[in-house]
Order: structure tokens, then C-alpha cells, then sequence
């Protein structure tokens, strides 16, 4: 018997994927996703501990869904509250003690135990499960199901890089490395669906190794080789980890100019006070020797703005190094603490209104970089891939090799094809174009 399974994810792309994996594992037992949470067998809130208050916005969710469990259970039916992911597996004692009406806490390196899971969740008892297991969740899920032409890859969790800010350490573990062997086969089961694009991920991707002392750019070198697969990136990266062969694999024709690099603060004081053990004036080599090698490239960003002991000079500096680089896009963040992590027993915090003032003045300066960045496109010519169709009547919607959204004029026949496209207008957040009339002649033979 067909079940209902609702999954909401909060936070990054790693969480997307797993979400799409946990319905996959679910799948032989006969769950099958829907878009509402209302009349749902299952339901699963993978959550993430970045932002703040992340837990605060899970217990407003679980409010309203256990309204929808008491609702089904009147009816005679049930139904399987579960919170997963980061916020799981650093509060799950606490989630499980304020709702004693969830049945499952897991954390994100136990995706693979699901059906046992739900199996041991008949009502009676509740399972928790926050441990790091020995085994990697990648060497027991499924082979991945594509939902479209673009696919994400995981192929490293959890960091060793202990950055005061951050929890991940904390919620996914140490550093794992997937087996190159196997990521090549998940590629291809990927290409075999139709993906084109593959986007690799990890919380610190490009400290991935395989088990012959592979890297990331070997790694880049061997999937350019797989026939189908069309457009390669990457994320999210760490400065101190980039390497020659990595920078060597930016030539490759399949990997696209475009890098998602954060720096998180232009000050060395700061990225000291961080831990990030890479220098303002190391992170501009790195962007300089990547143009050099490929003047087409763009970059992002992350940034944290007030972090504990940062002054208006600190400040000034993350300023001149958005002004050196020249962005394409980014994301910024005001400092809030995390507990458990270093930074939440620093001294120096920064006023709220300050912060405000310098998210104001950094969110200016990278929006403007941004959109001169979109309308510097205008009337050139790139290969789009063309996802799916919009609301409006032949206008499909497609990525830029630079990862921005786009509309295109175009036939709904060119889905899952990558097409020239003439772009025409931009703006803040998305591209227009048209398909070239050279691509539809081409493509008419």
C-alpha cells in the first residue's frame, strides 16, 4: 500500500541531497513524496544549526504538524513525526523532552538505518538516534533517482577544520571521503536518467581524497570523461585546500567558470580570532591564479559581519577585499553564537545596530557588484541548460554556466538540453534570453 511521505529541509544543498536520499531509501517500503504535510503517514523536518534560532522554527513546525497527527489519530490513523538532520543531532534529548509527541530524532549520519527506524517507531516507542556510526551512510544508500536534467553528488561529509563559528564539526563529524569508484558509478547512474548538470558536494569538498590519495581535481579529471555528463561544479570549498591539480581542472572544457570560494572576513586579525588559518592576501592569490587560468571565471562568497572582536577597521578590510575581487554573487550573514562552539565564550561582541549598519553597507556593495556582474552578460551568447517550463506560455526556465537562474524563450522540446542562448536583459536575480537563431538552426538538422 502506496504511504505519504512530506519532507521540509531547511539549509544547505548538502541537506537537499540528503533529503532526496532518505526518500529514496524510503521508497521500498512504500513511501511516496507529496508536496503537503497535512494528511501525511510520514513526515520528516531535516533541519540545520547555521542560521539562529534554527530550533526555535522547529518546534513552531512540530506544533502544527502534531495538530495533524491528533487530527489522524481521531481518524483512526497514524502518523510518524521525525526531525532529522543537524538541529537532531545536537539537541535530540531536548527535542525528544519538549515534544514527546515526535517518534524519531536522528542525526545526519544514520540516513541509511531509516527502514529499521521506522520499523522500531510502531507507536510505543521512541527511537533517537544521534550517534556517529562507524560506517558512512554513503556506503548503504540506494542508487540516487534524478528528478530532473541537474543532480546533486555528495562525495565528503563533515570537517576537520574546526572554525570557532561553526557547528558542523559538531553535527556531521569528521572528514569522510567517499570511494572515487563508487562516485564514478553514481555519475553514471545519474547520466543514464538524463542529468547533464552535477553539482559535487561536501561540507568541505575540496578536501576530498580518494583511497589511492585521489583528489578533488582527479576526481574532476575522471568525471570529464564520462560521455552524458555535460557541466561539472562544485561546493562548498575551503581556501586552504585548494591544489594544483585542482586549479589545473578549472581548464577542463566540462568544469564551469564558476566558484563558490568563502572568505568569510577580509581581516586577518579576524579570520585569526576564526581559525580559518588563511590569510586576506593568500585568498586573493588563489582568486588572481584561478583568472589567469581561466579569464572567464566568476566567483561567490560567504561572509560573517561582526563577529566577535571585529572593528570598523576589520571591517573596512572585508570591504577592500569584496572591492579586489569583484563578485558575482554571495551570501552574508550577521555573527550570531552558536553554543558549543568557541566563538560563543568570546568576549568583543559586536552591538546589533552595528552589525545591522555594516550588513547594510556589505549587502550594497556586493548587490551592485552583482548586477553589473548580470548586465556585463547582456548580448553575449551562452550554453543554458533548460530545466523545465515556467508559468508563462513558451518561456522555459534554464542555469547559467554561472549558476544563475534564467528565462528563456525557447520550444518546451529543449528540456534536459543544453542550448546557445542570446541573453537579452538581467537584472538583480535572473537573466532573459532567447534561443540563438544559430542553436535552432543547428539543432533543426
Amino acid at each position: 500500500m502506496t504511504k505519504k511521505l512530506y519532507i521540509k529541509t531547511w539549509g544547505c544543498q548538502m541537506n537537499e541531497y540528503d533529503s532526496r536520499r532518505m526518500a529514496d531509501v524510503l521508497k521500498p517500503l512504500g513511501y511516496e513524496t507529496v508536496a503537503e504535510s497535512g494528511d501525511a503517514d510520514m513526515v520528516i523536518l531535516n533541519t540545520c544549526h547555521i542560521r539562529e534560532k534554527a530550533t526555535d522554527k522547529v518546534f513552531s513546525d512540530l506544533g502544527r504538524i502534531r495538530d495533524d497527527k491528533a487530527a489522524k489519530a481521531e481518524r483512526g490513523e497514524k502518523m510518524i513525526i521525525a526531525v532529522a538532520g543537524c538541529v537532531a543531532q545536537a539537541e535530540g534529548e531536548f527535542i525528544a523532552q519538549r515534544a514527546p509527541y515526535v517518534d524519531m530524532v536522528f542525526g545526519p549520519q544514520t540516513y541509511h538505518l531509516l527502514p529499521e527506524m521506522v520499523a522500531k517507531a510502531d507507536g510505543t516507542r521512541r527511537v533517537i538516534n544521534t550517534d556517529f556510526p562507524p560506517e558512512s551512510k554513503f556506503d548503504y544508500m540506494p542508487a540516487p533517482e534524478a528528478k530532473g536534467p541537474t543532480a546533486f553528488l555528495s562525495i565528503q561529509e563533515g570537517c576537520d577544520k574546526f572554525c570557532t563559528f561553526c557547528v558542523v564539526p559538531y553535527t556531521r563529524g569528521a572528514e569522510y571521503s567517499r570511494n572515487m569508484a563508487a562516485i564514478i558509478d553514481e555519475a553514471k547512474a545519474l547520466r543514464d536518467q538524463g542529468v547533464k548538470d552535477v553539482t559535487l558536494l561536501g561540507q568541505n569538498v575540496n578536501a576530498w581524497h580518494g583511497d589511492k590519495g585521489e583528489s578533488l581535481g582527479d576526481l574532476l579529471f575522471a568525471l570529464n570523461e564520462i560521455d552524458g555528463i555535460e557541466q561539472l561544479r562544485y561546493m562548498t570549498s575551503h581556501p586552504r585546500d585548494m591544489h594544483d591539480r585542482l586549479f589545473e581542472a578549472h581548464t577542463l572544457p566540462k568544469v564551469m567558470p564558476f566558484l563558490h570560494l568563502p572568505v568569510q572576513s577580509g581581516s586577518d586579525a579576524i579570520l585569526k580570532t576564526m581559525n580559518r588559518k588563511h590569510t586576506a592576501a593568500a585568498y586573493i592569490e588563489t582568486i588572481e591564479r584561478l583568472r589567469a587560468l581561466r579569464p572567464d571565471i566568476a566567483f561567490s562568497s560567504d561572509f560573517i559581519v561582526g563577529f566577535p572582536g571585529e572593528t570598523d577597521a576589520h571591517f573596512e578590510e572585508t570591504l577592500a577585499l569584496v572591492r579586489r575581487v569583484n563578485y558575482a554573487s554571495a551570501y552574508f550573514f550577521k555573527y550570531s553564537s552558536r553554543p558549543g562552539t568557541p566563538a560563543a565564550a568570546m568576549g568583543g561582541l559586536v552591538r546589533e545596530e552595528v552589525k545591522t549598519e555594516r550588513v547594510h553597507r556589505l549587502q550594497e556593495l556586493l548587490n551592485q557588484q552583482r548586477l553589473d556582474f548580470n548586465r556585463s552578460l547582456i548580448g553575449k551568447t551562452l550554453p543554458i541548460l533548460i530545466e523545465n517550463p515556467t508559468s508563462h506560455p513558451g518561456q522555459m526556465y534554464g542555469r547559467t554556466p554561472y549558476n544563475q537562474g534564467i528565462h528563456v524563450e525557447a520550444p518546451v522540446h529543449l528540456s534536459g538540453r543544453i542550448a546557445l542562448v542570446d541573453i537579452q536583459d538581467a537584472n538583480l536575480n535572473s537573466l532573459k534570453g532567447t534561443v540563438s537563431v544559430a542553436f535552432e538552426a543547428l539543432a533543426a538538422e
